[in-house]
């Protein structure tokens, strides 16, 4: 009994492995006494899991909390089949974009890398390197445009501690006191380097919420919202237009301003020492480029275009537009064995198997009608006080929770008050803004509510750079206040 209880959710705390299994104990205890206050506490026990995706990822304490409700019967197998199907576009595009973009790599790369060489002010670098994620997070996925930023950042944090510690090693083998002063030296620069890298991978993930609002595939939730409201790319990027933009321009006056003052530890410089390593690497990387790979570029710069005018035109569904890179990019590429294939789609399918667990939680909320006197109570209020509830009400369950998980929730239930005549089209369409703004932009808070932001704490450039969940958090706090206080006055005074 003690092994199983040792091997049950691997390495997670004792603590929380016992708190797992009192959830999966009471829950049927309560559902024989009041399904409603039982499907309450299911959601609460859900977003708990949520919250402590750092200690276990949610899909297995999650996925048992989803099992346990269709196995005592607080929602059925067909309801949660139902909500998958629903949401079929969105699964699509996780995994067939996510995958394609994974092709596009070497692109991003080569992009973000001359910009950390070649652009020697770090205001310009910093609003360039989230101008650039958030242009990109709006046509492609925001978890991939992180993967690219933790790769450059990993690239050349390896590259100048290899460097660094050669020189340490040919000193060390000469003099001792020299060997004690190039330590010293290297160590400055290795902590000022780190702040630098740590201040750049903030603004960029910063960047990829920025971007990821504005358009249709910047995020899954964003497609969930299109479908349900029956938007196309266009349309949808120009109803949230008049809250992204303004976000978008006071996220990057907040980017300026940080790294101006150096508040909230932004605005360390990139050590010369460390530039000179840097443009190095760089130098002999363009030297070894061979022309395939050059053409493999050109190809992946190519696709990328088809990508865009694919996804403003609405050439075909978000997922089969994936598709098409996927088979553009290795086909021109080369690519051509399954198991180089294969790797494309690790990074997505954990989150898509959590999204599936997410509409298990979702049948139940619809089959307890859970959130449904919440929404009527917040339908009730003046009709100019109902977005800007929404959205404050969205952002704060996202900032704890899973943006995709409440935007699912809501968009639902106000799906629901359509269909049944408790508002209007008009009406719907501004609590749908507010609903998508309201998930992606106060989310920012903490990694918890943003995929990007928790894809970050757990990668491995995370302990190199020394970035922490509190340091993370403090790092976001002036962004969440600008951002969140902008999209409340868009929401409120512009819809």
């Amino acid at each position: 009994m003690q092994a199983l209880f040792d091997s049950f959710l691997g390495d997670s705390p004792e603590w929380y492995k016992l708190t797992i299994l009192a959830f999966l104990v009471l829950n049927p205890i309560l559902f024989a006494i009041d399904g409603y206050i039982a499907g309450w506490v299911l959601v609460l026990e859900f977003i708990f899991t949520l919250a402590m995706a750092l200690r276990c990822y949610p899909l297995q304490p999650g996925g048992l909390l989803a099992f346990e409700a269709v196995a005592i019967g607080m929602t059925s197998p067909s309801t949660v089949y139902q909500e998958t199907v629903n949401a079929f576009e969105v699964i699509l595009l996780l995994i067939f974009m996510v995958a394609g973009i994974f092709f596009l790599k070497n692109l991003l790369l080569f992009t973000f890398t001359k910009l950390v060489v070649r652009v020697r002010s770090k205001i310009a670098l910093s609003l360039m390197f989230s101008g650039v994620a958030a242009v990109l997070s709006a046509f492609l996925d925001a978890l991939t445009v992180t993967a690219v930023v933790i790769a450059v950042a990993s690239g050349f944090y390896g590259v100048y501690h290899r460097v660094a510690s050669g020189k340490h090693f040919h000193h060390r083998e000469h003099d001792s006191s020299a060997d004690e002063e190039v330590h010293e030296l290297h160590r400055a620069d290795l902590d000022q380097f780190r702040a630098f890298l740590r201040s750049l991978v903030m603004h960029a993930t910063v960047g990829t919420a920025l971007g990821g609002v504005a358009t249709l595939v910047g995020e899954p939730q964003n497609l969930l919202i299109a479908t349900v409201a029956g938007w196309n790319f266009i349309e949808f990027f120009t109803r949230m237009a008049h809250v992204s933009l303004p976000v978008l321009a006071v996220g990057l006056a907040t980017c300026a301003l940080l790294e101006r003052f150096r508040w909230f530890g932004y605005g360390t410089r990139l050590p010369e020492s460390v530039r000179h390593v840097l443009h190095d690497f760089d130098r002999a990387e363009t030297q070894r480029r061979t022309s395939k790979d050059r053409v493999i570029l050109l190809v992946q710069a190519l696709v990328a275009a088809f990508l865009v005018v694919a996804l403003a035109f609405h050439w075909a569904s978000v997922g089969l537009i994936g598709l098409s890179v996927i088979v553009l990019a290795t086909a021109f590429a080369g690519v051509t064995e399954e198991h180089r294939l294969g790797h494309a789609f690790q990074e997505a399918l954990p989150f898509t198997a959590l999204l599936v667990v997410f509409f298990g939680i979702v049948a139940v909320i619809h089959d307890q009608n859970l959130f449904k006197p919440i929404v009527d109570n917040v339908l009730a209020l003046p009709r100019d006080v109902q977005a800007p509830t929404f959205f404050m009400a969205n952002g704060l369950l996202s900032a704890i929770s899973d943006n995709v998980f409440v935007a699912t929730i809501y968009i639902s239930e106000v799906a629901r008050a359509l269909e049944s005549g408790v508002i209007d089209r008009a009406q719907f369409d501004a609590l749908a803004v507010a609903i998508n703004t309201g998930t992606n932009i106060p989310s920012v808070a903490t990694p918890n509510g943003q995929a990007a932001f928790l894809f970050l704490l757990t990668s491995a450039i995370a302990p190199l750079i020394r970035l922490s969940y509190v340091r993370m958090v403090v790092m976001a706090l002036p962004y969440t206040v600008t951002m969140t206080v902008t999209g409340l006055l868009a929401v409120t005074y512009l819809s």
